[in-house]
């Protein structure tokens, strides 16, 4: 598959406009969601690990793409951002951080032999991060859930800023 040139890339539109101008109390809602995680102690890159590893298992190039940039805005290695989608044998990550992929993948997967999140997954998760840590990976994966309609459906365009995604 060949990269897209320049112009193509400005000839990318999305399936749907902006929603702010169709329900402008969305807004409200991001932000309170954003604020919530950026107030919470889990670090900035762990949380866009956390939403690139969604962004695979959804198949949604913006959330790939989005977070792959933040985390090189972060200063993360392409080592670790290639290895997110194979991180159960990457050797690159910390306990705490895959403990939290796992939480995404647990959360995003159907399970047909049992719960998606089981005690003892939980468990693990609970030895590496207090009731304030998982309360802030449940807002993490709950972002990411929000989002969700809006990233496969309306189909923002990849690698715009939010508020110029949108073909309006």
């Amino acid at each position: 598959m060949s990269t897209p040139t320049t112009a193509e890339q400005e000839n990318l539109r999305s399936r749907m406009p902006n929603p702010l101008r169709f329900v402008p109390e969305l807004a409200e809602v991001a932000q309170g969601l954003h604020q919530a995680i950026q107030n919470g102690p889990i670090p900035p890159a762990t949380i866009s690990l956390m939403q690139l590893r969604a962004g695979q298992i959804l198949g949604s190039t913006y959330f790939a793409i989005r977070e792959t940039a933040i985390l090189r805005g972060l200063g993360e290695s392409e080592e670790r951002i290639t290895a997110v989608a194979t991180w159960q044998d990457a050797t690159c990550f910390t306990d705490a951080e895959r403990i939290a992929l796992e939480l995404i993948e647990a959360v995003l997967t159907p399970n047909p032999s049992g719960e998606r999140v089981p005690d003892e997954l939980y468990a693990r998760a609970s030895a590496h991060y207090d009731h304030q840590a998982l309360w802030s990976l449940v807002m993490v994966i709950a972002h990411i859930g929000f989002f969700t309609p809006a990233a496969l459906i309306a189909k923002p365009i990849p690698g715009r800023a939010p508020g110029q995604n949108y073909t309006d």
